[in-house]
């Protein structure tokens, strides 16, 4: 089994990195799911062919043109989060709750039949709002007895053939200055650290916060109830910050000078970006509805602040504590292209289903700086991730003024080989909705599983973790039609 570092989403960090900005990075802000209202949510996302709500703003914007009257709408939604690591035998887990807003939003719609419109159209929509797209809440707990390798590895790795003046101060210099590696007699600029036969508990804490979502402005037309155009201005805002704690400690009082160490590292990130999305819908006839989309790169603006510390035990009471410098880095992401094909039937009135494939091919993510210093991280990146498509599977079936939905979707592995090839995600989906001429109401319920396999930190030695997530949002919106 390679081992490399094959970490997604909410994944670990490496914990011998400088905070250095990498193909993680590049993923977590480039695979989006389906938030939005909890119809759309309890539909799995698949809309793209059948419109009417103001979640699809963010999918094919063609769905703007299929509104007959103005819509209000607001979402909130409760994020559950659930991950277990199983690590060296040993599974622990962790759970971590979220409030936040999934959507608010406003569609007006003119309407332009009259006499005197010879055109064709028959109205005209435009669209505001804001839709969630990501939650980058999770708490992670993994721990473990571990007689084979130590995070100490990685400090000694990056010092070895360097003069403590060159270590890195957010890593290495750390374990230098608590006394956690010290000079190797056996070589000029050579090291060693204070766990030589290793047999320490080893725990690694993480927890992350934020979310990615975008405000979409919106505008589309109506052709003879036949086609239906539509296109967004996406302007997406992300926030994501991450506090990890990595604790290895001599629990049995087997190692000689050794007590415990705990080595800490905060990272915040805030980025703003733009993208354009373009859609249509064609109505052949009254049952069918064929749906396209496609949406530009999204480009966004990033800035990471970071931070570390670490802090040593050794025997005889005697402990060293220090903090690096505060750190920061402007760059860009530019996520990959996509494009959606849908298919809707609406059957007799009183009952819809959809089904869409959307392709993007994350190889073409990549980083970008002034100067550039990403060139290895873009190979990278075009190494490691492939194309993928995305389906979406969604029906709604009216006993008006109630309405049952239900939804699936699956989202294929972004990894090109190796232990995450099959980490694909599912997304089970289901709710109910009361809706009158002037107002709705819509519940929605979604648990998504998925699997990442990763290591606990870079060194040959490391014993691999495997995570299992499991996710659920209780959605809530209400709407004004008018």
């Amino acid at each position: 089994m390679q081992k490399q570092i094959l970490i997604t989403g909410i994944g670990l960090l490496s914990m011998c990195s400088s905070f250095a900005q990498n193909d993680i990075d590049a993923m977590r802000y480039s695979q989006i799911t389906f938030g939005g209202t909890a119809r759309f949510a309890s539909m799995a996302g698949s809309m793209g062919a059948l419109g009417g709500d103001i979640s699809t703003l963010s999918f094919n914007p063609a769905g703007i043109a299929i509104f007959k009257k103005t819509e209000l709408s607001i979402s909130t939604a409760v994020f559950s989060q659930t991950t277990s690591s199983v690590y060296n035998a040993n599974t622990s887990s962790d759970r971590k709750l979220n409030f936040n807003l999934g959507n608010i939003g406003l569609v007006a719609s003119i309407n332009l039949i009259n006499d005197k419109n010879k055109t064709g159209w028959e109205n005209i929509n435009f669209g505001f709002g804001y839709n969630r797209t990501n939650n980058f809440h999770n708490r992670m707990d993994i721990q473990s007895d571990n007689k084979s390798s130590s995070l100490l590895d990685a400090f000694v790795a990056n010092a070895n053939g360097n003069t403590p003046t060159d270590f890195d101060l957010f890593s290495t210099d750390l374990a230098w200055q608590t006394y956690l590696i010290n000079p190797d007699s056996n070589g000029i600029y050579q090291y060693n650290h204070v766990v030589p036969n290793y047999g320490t508990k080893q725990r690694k804490l993480v927890e992350t916060t934020g979310s990615m979502g975008e405000t979409v402005i919106s505008f589309g037309g109506n052709y003879k109830s036949k086609l239906y155009l539509g296109g967004t201005l996406g302007i997406v805002r992300t926030r994501f910050s991450e506090e990890t704690t990595f604790e290895e400690t001599d629990e049995k009082d087997t190692i000689a000078n050794f007590k415990s160490f705990t080595y800490g590292q905060n990272l915040s990130t805030n980025g703003n970006g733009v993208n354009l999305k373009l859609g249509a819908i064609v109505r052949p006839n009254d049952w069918l509805r064929v749906g396209v989309a496609i949406h530009t790169p999204t480009s966004i603006s990033m800035r990471d602040e970071y931070s570390s510390s670490m802090k040593s035990n050794l025997d005889n009471g005697i402990t060293y504590d220090t903090v690096s410098p505060e750190g920061s880095f402007d760059y860009r992401i530019t996520t990959p292209f996509r494009a959606i094909g849908s298919v809707g039937f609406v059957i007799n009135k009183i009952g819809i289903i959809n089904a869409e494939y959307e392709y993007a091919d994350y190889s073409y993510a990549q980083l970008h700086s002034s100067p550039n210093v990403f060139s290895e991280v873009n190979t990278l990146i075009r190494s490691k991730y492939t194309a993928t498509g995305n389906l979406r599977v969604g029906g709604e079936v009216r006993f008006d003024p109630i309405a049952i939905r239900l939804g699936y979707a699956l989202y294929g592995s972004p990894f090109k080989s190796n232990e995450n090839k099959n980490a694909n995600r599912s997304s089970y989906t289901a709710g109910i909705g009361y809706r009158q001429d002037y107002f709705f109401i819509d519940f929605a319920y979604v648990l998504t599983k998925y699997d990442e396999f990763n290591y606990l930190y870079n060194t040959p030695k490391a014993t691999i973790v495997e995570n299992s997530y499991k996710n659920s949002s209780f959605m809530l919106s209400l709407g004004l039609r008018f």
